[in-house]
This record gives C-alpha cells, structure tokens and sequence, in this order.
C-alpha cells in the first residue's frame, strides 16, 4: 500500500523561478498519471514548478498509486510540486485564475491533464520565447489515431513567422482565425516532417490559438488581466484559454513552435455538453453584450484539446 502523500505548502511554493507548470485536472486520475510522467522524464536544465489543482467528483487523484509515484519522481528530481483542492467548481476559467495565482514564475505553462510531453519540450518552449519574445509560445496536440489521415487542405495555411512575432488581432471571420484548423488531427507531425528539421532546429509559426500546452510570458498575461475575466462569465463556459490568448496576441504577439512535443491522450472530454456554454472569445469585443447572450456557434473549433 502507497505511503500518504504530502501535498505541498502552499505558502512556500511560489518562488522566484523561470517556470512553472500549472496543470488543472478533473476525474482523471489515468490521464494525469502519464501527464505528468512527460514531466518527470523532462531534460529540462530549469528546476521547474509543478501545481496540481484538482476539480473531481470524487477522491482527489493523487489518492491513486500511480499518480502518487510519479509525484513523488518529480520531487525527486527537483521539482517542486504543490497538490490542491479547489472546491468548489466555479468555471473553467476561475480554475485557470486560481492556478495562475499560485506562480510567481518568470513562465507559466498551463498543461491540459490529458497530454504527454517529450523530454526536450519544455526547454524548447522556454527558449522560443526567450528568443521571441512575445506574449506565449504554444505546442498544439497531435492525436496519433490520425497519423495516416494527411489533410494538405487543412495544413496550407501554415505560416511562419520571420522574425519575433508582432501583435495581431485575430477575431472570427478574419483570415487569421482560420488557422485553427492546422490543429486538428496530426497535422503538425505532417508539417514538421514537411520541413525536416535539423537536430535541435525549431520553428515559429503564426496561431490563431493553441491548446494543450501553451507557455506564458506571465507578467504578459497579467498585464492584459490573466483569466480574471471569469467574474464576468456565467459559470457554464468554454474558450477560456483562447480568450486569453486572444488577449495577450492583441498586444504582445504570440506563436506556435514546431516540432511540437505534445500529444493527445485521445480521453473523452470530463465536460459533458450541458456544462458548456458561452465561448469566453464572444466577450472580446461585446461591451453592449452580456455573456449569457454570447452564441456557441463556435463550439466544434473552440473544443481546444480535440484533435478531430
């Protein structure tokens, strides 16, 4: 029988470090298990953080053996890992809020609960946006189950960026929004052999969103008001991270990196149909409109961590 596990003290956790990985979770003790074994076999040169905040039903996961070792592993290593409660469930975007307000790091990288990392992933991140410095850097999920279905149609509006990445405005029916569709399935993978990067060699390309594992520059995320946009949401809602991203794109630019070493659990989703609702982007640029007028007509490409 597993030994009881400390969760942590959150009063000394936050600290003056380069990154923190702040991962939500909810009714998935399986899924996070091989989550955060990505981060416990990272080769990242940076002593990372790693918050665990829990919204489940039932036990929190951490209850469960294997999701303890791997806990432990990542202590072992170095990484500090703080484990929460957060009861009770107020959205998705007061969770996020919450997480945020537990890091003091230079970064923050918000990791879905269902995705695993390849061990160079967090360093690539943390140099792309050393060198980019824009607002966050993002790598997109691949679903393995689609490997053998190549999209060519879906992957021409591939763009990188030459430079660092400027600010840009990305709304619903402008051409840039149309680049959500480089997410779906296992197009990345498809690009990036494409390209035939060079050991070590990554790429900047432009994002209308990323979802999955999105690092943040978070001062940048602070200065455009994080996730605390949630007072104003009702608490059925969705799009939060894209709202955000939205946001930090408009005024400090934003990325996605290839190759990108996040892929999909292919989970089922833990958020049932009716517990969604208004798409947090809608809010934007609706200052005569209140959320609960906001559509869901966007629901099939907002459904950041489906790789359909």
């Amino acid at each position: 029988m597993s030994r009881p596990l400390d969760a942590g003290a959150a009063g000394t956790f936050p600290a003056d470090r380069t990154l923190d990985v702040l991962v939500p979770t909810r009714n998935r003790p399986a899924e996070l298990a091989v989550t955060l074994s990505g981060l416990a076999a990272s080769t990242s040169r940076e002593r990372f953080g790693v918050v665990v905040s829990d919204q489940s039903d039932g036990a929190p996961p951490w209850g469960d053996p294997a999701v303890a070792a791997v806990v432990r592993l990542l202590r072992h290593r170095g990484h500090p890992v703080l484990l929460v409660r957060h009861q009770p469930r107020r959205g998705l975007a007061e969770h996020r809020a919450s997480l945020l307000g537990r890091s003091l790091a230079r970064y923050t990288m918000f990791l879905d609960d269902d995705v695993w990392l390849e061990p160079e992933t967090v360093d690539r991140l943390v140099t792309a946006i050393g060198d980019l410095g824009c607002g966050f850097v993002g790598n997109a999920v691949h679903g393995l189950s689609y490997i053998d279905d190549v999209r060519p149609r879906e992957q021409a509006v591939y763009e990188e960026w030459v430079g660092r990445p400027v600010p840009e405005r990305v709304r619903p029916g402008t051409p840039e929004w149309e680049r959500w569709t480089l997410h779906n399935a296992a197009n990345l993978l498809h690009i990036t052999r494409r390209l035939r990067l060079a050991p070590g060699e990554w790429r900047a390309y432009k994002v209308a969103w990323a979802g999955g594992c999105v690092l943040y520059d978070r001062a940048k995320l602070l200065a455009v008001g994080g996730f605390d946009f949630w007072t104003h949401l009702p608490e059925r809602h969705q799009g939060e991270d894209v709202a955000a991203q939205l946001m930090v794109m408009s005024r400090y630019g934003g990325a996605g990196v290839l190759p990108s070493g996040a892929y999909h659990l292919e989970a089922p989703t833990t958020m049932p149909p009716d517990e969604r609702g208004v798409e947090c982007w809608s809010l934007l640029d609706s200052a005569n409109r209140s959320p609960a007028a906001a559509t869901t007509s966007s629901t099939a490409m907002l459904s950041t961590n489906d790789t359909r």
